[in-house]
């Protein structure tokens, strides 16, 4: 078995994250490492909140807090969130650690050392009311194309135009509200990635034939277009600081990273956070995953449409120019968005249903099916309240959780509480068996591609391919005439929930937990141990023996109801428009 090391896009730091986030990163990368620890692989996945930047700055000024205590808090607020959706991290870090501090400051000497960083004079606005030189966002004005009063240094907003500090009209500091801004002259730091290209074209085309169409066309169109140098500083008081043996006079002006610069290092950086987190006589080597990793490491990265040039382009960059051993991404799963009615979820604007909210609704199978039935793959896909109550009621409702309860509950009233014996199989068993190991198969391949929708289908399929052979033998039925067959009708039924409970684990974990702990298999026994189910086990549909103990759980997936959707659709708005800038 390989070793799978898996990274999600990280969260920014400013603000609980939209079920748009996490379509586009965390719950994918969740899905694919616990069906990978289902198969036997020793698996990694790494994540961290990105807390660097002009925005958490911003954040925490709006909070009164000094940055640093507003970034410890939210990140236990998101932990606390993803914790709640079942999100089975190894590690959740943080980009401000000592550990991604030291590796930044190391890889960037790699690179000063190796000829790929450049000290360069740049014009930058200065605000002599705050006494310091303003990074883009740290500037807003009114926006010359559409009049919003609120437009930053870098974008606006309400039109989503890309701006320059000096197009914005009325320009003002977003510290002090001060109008007295002047364009001085200071120094940064430039990553030359024009340098770097050749060996980036290298580096991609070794790769890019296996990603997804999505990610490898955004990283050659970045490639066509040019690598520009990029400047790799800011003036921050917050950041990874400039290594002052390297470049002391910029360390003197309190010169930081740039966060697009050190929020990938973090990846590497909560990896020996994980290392340093070790329990007591456990030993962790996060080298051995990330720098001189073996031929066995297999390193995936999923992330969202936007974020792909960073992965795939600077970040390959940063770790090529050091001429290092770092471990570099083999798989490169995109995202397209998760639209709210057609329109953005926007987490400065709260438009849209956010993960804290969507908890406090439903517990977190609910979104975690909706979310992966409906991921954004090869196109943009969209939530509305009216198609999340339709999916949730005859994927999870009616069909998974109607298996369950209905064949428990009946097996129990007519034959107690263990699973029936008596009867032998025979071809209505033998073609439920064909199908469950056609349909095992089928699920198997999606998810080894990563393609989830396609997972989902197969997965969806099961779950209904149990209840059509319900339908067809109707037990119900069976017990008045022939005992014997409604119990081996029964008895099959139970090892087809036993065989869903294992394999939908990775989409719907803890439904999958409680429908398992209903049957009392003896320890040992295959029932009770079994990770995985592959096509071949399926076939026989026997792993759950006759006398098996069980209870009758309680219904596992309440329907939504329409009173629920209006009310939920009156919070947070829907309909035509609502979700659109």
């Amino acid at each position: 078995m390989t070793r799978q090391l898996i990274t999600s896009a990280l969260p920014y730091i400013n603000g609980i994250k939209h079920l748009g986030n996490m379509a586009g990163s965390m719950l994918p990368a969740d899905v694919c490492a616990r069906y990978l620890r289902q198969r036997g692989h020793e698996v990694l996945y790494i994540c961290a909140t990105d807390e660097h930047g002009t925005p958490a700055e911003l954040a925490a000024q709006e909070a009164g807090l000094p940055v640093a205590e507003f970034c410890a808090r939210a990140h236990e607020r998101q932990k606390e969130v993803y914790e709640g959706f079942g999100l089975s991290f190894d590690h959740f870090g943080r980009s401000s650690s000592p550990q991604n501090h030291g590796i930044t400051q190391e890889i960037a000497r790699q690179l000063h050392a190796n000829g790929f960083v450049e000290e360069r004079a740049v014009r930058q606005v200065y605000s002599v009311a705050d006494g310091r030189f303003l990074p883009d966002r740290y500037i807003v004005g009114t926006c010359p194309h559409c009049g919003y009063e609120r437009a930053r240094g870098d974008q606006c907003e309400n039109c989503t135009r890309v701006l320059d500090p000096t197009d914005l009209l009325r320009p003002r500091s977003a510290i002090s509200g001060s109008a007295d801004l002047e364009v001085r002259t200071t120094r940064h730091l430039f990553l030359l990635q024009s340098a770097l290209t050749g060996e980036v074209e290298r580096w991609i085309d070794d790769r890019a034939g296996s990603w997804p169409v999505l990610a490898s066309s955004i990283a050659r169109k970045w490639l066509a277009e040019g690598l520009q140098d990029r400047s790799i500083t800011r003036d921050l008081e917050w950041g990874v600081p400039v290594p002052a043996d390297t470049w002391p006079a910029l360390a003197a002006e309190g010169k930081v990273f740039y966060v697009w610069f050190d929020a990938p290092i973090e990846y590497i950086g909560a990896t020996e956070e994980w290392a340093d987190a070790a329990p007591p006589g456990e030993v962790r080597d996060w080298t051995s995953w990330w720098y001189e990793a073996d031929d066995t490491v297999r390193y995936t990265q999923f992330m969202a449409k936007d974020n792909v040039p960073f992965h795939t382009v600077m970040f390959p960059a940063t770790l090529l120019g050091s001429h290092r051993p770092w471990k570099k991404v083999d798989r490169v799963k995109a995202f397209n968005w998760l639209t709210y009615y057609g329109g953005k979820f926007s987490t400065s604007r709260k438009l849209g249903v956010f993960t804290d909210a969507a908890l406090e609704l439903l517990p977190a199978d609910h979104w975690r099916w909706f979310l992966m039935a409906h991921a954004p793959e090869s196109d943009d896909s969209s939530f509305t309240w009216e198609l999340f109550g339709a999916v949730v009621n005859k994927d999870l409702a009616d069909t998974f959780g109607n298996l369950v309860n209905r064949v428990l509950s009946f097996s129990h009233r007519r034959f107690g509480d263990t699973v029936p014996a008596g009867g032998t199989p025979g071809e209505a068993e033998r073609r439920l068996g064909e199908r469950a190991a056609e349909l095992l198969a089928g699920y198997e391949s999606a998810l080894e591609a990563l393609e989830f929708r396609k997972a989902v289908r197969a997965l969806r399929a099961l779950w209904s391919a149990g209840n059509s052979y319900l339908d067809a033998e109707a037990p119900w039925q069976q017990v008045r005439t022939d005992p014997e067959g409604a119990a081996l009708t029964l008895r099959t039924a139970m090892n087809v929930i036993h065989l869903c409970a294992v394999v939908s684990e990775p989409f719907v974990p803890a439904a999958c937990r409680t429908v398992r702990d209903c049957f009392a298999a003896p320890e040992g026994s295959a029932a009770r141990t079994r990770r995985w189910i592959g096509p071949e086990e399926a076939r026989s549909l026997d792993l759950l023996p006759a006398g098996t103990g069980f209870t009758v759980p309680p219904v596992l997936f309440a329907k939504v109801t329409d009173e629920q959707l209006a009310g939920w659709t009156a919070r947070f708005g829907g309909g035509a428009g609502d979700g659109r800038p």
